[in-house]
């Protein structure tokens, strides 16, 4: 009787782990970009590839930290980093000269002596309703969130600031269109004939810049008739929805300040946060409606009416102006609120990424502040 040999090759294989396919990094970047669109970020951020090493480059291993310092590049280049995703772009300052000398040049040579990629996405990820501020609303419980400052579709309107309509006859018709076709940053040219009082006239409509709407109305003005006729729009960009800096969160049942405190607390991994009592406020005073934003708030939260605010940092006279407004502040230190988002990223950017890549959380990241 032949002997039965159970199928070894089978068993090896269920018990290899998944093989995942290498990304090219343009291919990655792209990916990253519409995770999270760079369009998003504020206008003084500088986020994106911020370093990228000769191509073709080929990542296998993703590796996200909060902020890059010597010792966390250390450990990328020690765990075979090929992109390092770090949400504070280590470069913001423009460099004049990459040296030795200070430690954000040495993170540039290291980086690109290991052939180490760099990305930041920073505020982007503060304005995505899958990101940062979404994560952090996450340790008050059950509530419901809007953003502070909403964002704006950021290709919509694709073209100009401002849409001029007006009305001609045949006798004036030519000799605009033809002026207004030399105005620089006219875009959106359109003509239609309609009846204006029993006369047959032409709809002329446009977009143009805030520079050629100057432009346009002293061309108008010229002809009275044109110029009691003409409308001027201002074309506004819809709100995209749930997306924005900061949030105000409203919580399905009001908390007193203290089970609050304790809530952030725990949701953070921290033995102390900062509090400073509202004016008439004490420990046991509700909590209904609270305003948050990751990191350095100030500028965010600044004359939002709430009960709390939560953030990592603000300035002391910002502090003592939302005291004197009986709002109280709670505040974490800047990275601390931020650095516990990296491992709910990880999950969505394997699932966004048809976990193609190995991702990897840093060990050494952590907030430059303690208490002593």
């Amino acid at each position: 009787m032949p002997l039965l040999r159970p199928p070894l090759h089978r068993v090896c294989a269920l018990g290899r782990p998944p093989v995942r396919a290498l990304m090219n990094l343009r291919e990655l970047v792209s990916a990253l970009n519409d995770f999270a669109s760079p369009a998003l970020a504020e206008s003084w951020d500088n986020v994106g590839l911020l370093v990228e090493p000769s191509p073709p480059h080929t990542v296998n291993t993703l590796f996200l930290t909060n902020d890059l310092t010597e010792e966390v590049m250390e450990e990328a280049v020690q765990k075979k980093a090929d992109l390092v995703l770090s949400y504070h772009p280590p470069i913001f300052a423009p460099l004049k000269r990459v040296t030795w000398k200070t430690w954000k040049e040495r993170l540039v040579v290291r980086a690109l002596e290991n052939r180490i990629g760099i990305y930041s996405p920073h505020t982007a990820y503060d304005a995505i309703p899958h990101g940062v501020n979404n994560w952090l609303t996450k340790g008050l419980g059950t509530c419901t969130s809007v953003p502070l400052h909403p964002s704006t579709a950021p290709s919509s309107p694709a073209e100009g600031t401002h849409r001029v309509e007006f009305c001609a006859d045949a006798e004036h018709l030519d000799a605009v269109l033809s002026k207004i076709k030399d105005i620089p940053e006219i875009s959106c040219l359109t003509t239609l004939p309609v009846r204006v009082e029993g006369e047959e006239q032409t709809r002329v409509s446009l977009n143009c810049s805030q520079k050629a709407l100057l432009e346009v109305v002293a061309l108008l003005s010229q002809n009275s008739l044109l110029y009691h006729k003409t409308e001027i729009l201002l074309l506004q960009k819809p709100l995209l929805p749930h997306t924005g800096m900061g949030r105000l969160c409203t919580l399905s049942e009001p908390l007193s300040l203290s089970d609050t405190v304790e809530r952030i607390k725990g949701h953070l991994g921290l033995p102390h946060v900062r509090l400073a009592l509202g004016a008439g406020r004490t420990l046991e005073s509700p909590v209904k409606k609270v305003a948050l934003c990751a990191g350095s708030g100030s500028s965010v939260l600044k004359g939002t009416e709430a009960d709390l605010y939560l953030t990592g940092e603000m300035s002391h006279h910002d502090v003592l102006d939302a005291v004197a407004n009986g709002i109280s502040v709670i505040l974490c230190e800047h990275s601390n609120t931020e650095r516990g988002f990296l491992s709910e990223l990880r999950e969505a950017l394997t699932i966004h990424l048809q976990n193609k890549i190995n991702i990897i959380v840093s060990e050494k990241d952590r907030d430059p502040l303690q208490v002593a």
